[in-house]
């Protein structure tokens, strides 16, 4: 997709690799505690459930993963929100805010009684902090991802957006490492009873030491010009309409496969491990952290051979591996070949998730960037990814699995329709007529 150019003065330079390191760690940290707040809840699932729902409540589980999926519904309204907001007035005080709502919402969940205590009441409680969470989250991942990818050095700019998943999938392995803690010194009935809130309340006190942190970065938009189209979503859905289609389908197939394999894979894992003490716990926490670790090598691949290699070979292999993947999974019972599995499967993630951030932020122009991209991204999470985990116990209770993997084929194969014809390989984007932008004007000064 060809790129005008954007309005002047709308974005900082490039800054020093030293100061991109910075800023980085900055915005990064943030993203980890928000995404630790995401994940502890579905890693912490099935002890959750006995303390919202009644007991022999049969559907509890599908409840669950029904509270994890309907906070999805507030993702575009954060996105909308704080979106806007970081494209009027900065996206560092769009950051902090975001993070002040996480803070506490994760503090209301840690302290609220159980149903045992207050009845249904207890379950509506979490529902509406989750739903004030899935708000923080939508603004959150669209304003770090902008701020990732403006704060970047040039030809490094996929490697250091690449820590905003490090960051995402580093929330999941930190839920699991605070699980795997709690089963070494903890009863499962202390977990139970008060294990999980502790989990909560450790995600409550991290975002208060980001929302510190944060107060220092460096601030990755000029906010001295008095533009109207800043964050308007008469400009998104006027002037860039194509790019924000493009956005929710380079999204559509990567959050599907995302919440499948790294949620729902997981699950399956722990499954079938039940008897085996802490045996699943680890499987999976490698598994994430090897996930986790090979973002950046994607990020550095992207800048050395473009972002579209990498999205096409995601695209194709996902259509190929995903079937089996979930048919597989659930009938391997030895470890290390349960690790293998996950292992490999999110090498193919990683052609999505190291790169997905860059992408997006390069099909808008600073003005709209955080709006464009939090909006585009958050629509096709909300209605396809988030809903992934609670699709696929449905079709688990209803025997239905092969139609669950034919739904994520043929997710994955809609992305990759996008992939190999509408994206360009290596062409100018905006950050780079931006960055251009502002060394003419240097010069000519």
């Amino acid at each position: 997709m060809s790129a005008p150019a954007s309005p002047a003065g709308s974005a900082h330079p490039a800054p020093s690799t030293r100061r991109a390191v910075f800023n980085t760690v900055r915005g990064s940290l943030g993203n980890l505690v928000e995404w630790y707040d995401v994940y502890v809840y579905t890693v912490f699932a099935s002890y959750l459930q006995s303390s919202f729902f009644a007991d022999g409540e049969p559907n509890a589980g599908i409840y669950t993963m029904a509270i994890f999926a309907v906070t999805f519904v507030m993702r575009p309204i954060g996105s909308w929100f704080f979106g806007r907001f970081a494209d009027r007035h900065g996206r560092r005080p769009a950051l902090v805010f975001s993070i002040s709502v996480m803070a506490g919402a994760s503090l209301l969940i840690a302290i609220t009684p159980t149903a045992e205590s207050i009845g249904s009441l207890a379950v509506v409680i979490l529902v509406l902090c989750r739903l004030l969470q899935g708000f923080a989250t939508g603004g959150e991942y669209g304003t770090s991802a902008t701020y990732m990818s403006e704060a970047a050095t040039p030809g490094l700019r996929g490697f250091f957006s690449s820590f905003q998943y490090v960051t995402l999938v580093g929330g999941h392995v930190l839920a699991q490492i605070t699980l795997l803690v709690q089963q070494a010194f903890l009863t499962d009935e202390q977990i139970r009873e008060f294990g999980w809130r502790i989990a909560f309340l450790i995600g409550a006190l991290g975002a208060v030491v980001v929302l510190y942190l944060r107060r220092a970065m460096d601030e990755s938009l000029h906010t001295d010009t008095e533009d109207k189209r800043r964050g308007s979503m008469t400009e998104l859905f006027t002037a860039y309409p194509k790019q924000l289609l493009v956005c929710f389908l380079v999204t559509l197939g990567g959050t599907v496969a995302f919440y499948t394999y790294s949620v729902n894979g997981p699950l399956i894992v722990k499954s079938t491990y039940t008897d085996r003490g802490m045996t699943a716990t680890w499987i999976n926490l490698a598994a994430l952290v090897f996930l986790m670790l090979i973002q950046p090598l994607g990020g550095l691949l992207s800048d050395r051979i473009g972002r579209k290699p990498l999205l096409v070979g995601f695209g194709v292999a996902g259509v190929l591996w995903s079937w089996t993947f979930l048919n597989l999974l659930p009938k391997v019972e030895t470890p290390m070949v349960s690790f293998l599995l996950l292992a490999g499967t999110y090498v193919i993630l990683t052609g999505y998730t190291s790169i997905n951030a860059i992408v997006k932020a390069e099909l808008f122009p600073a003005h709209i960037r955080a709006l464009g991209l939090g909006l585009g991204y958050a629509l096709a999470n909300s209605m396809f990814g988030g809903t992934a985990p609670v699709i696929y116990e449905t079709a688990k209770e209803k025997n239905a699995l092969d139609a669950f993997g034919i739904y994520v084929t043929v997710a994955i194969g809609i992305s990759l329709l996008v992939y190999v014809f509408v994206l360009k390989n290596r062409q100018q984007t905006y950050l780079d007529r931006e960055q251009l932008a502002h060394r003419d004007r240097v010069t000519v000064q």
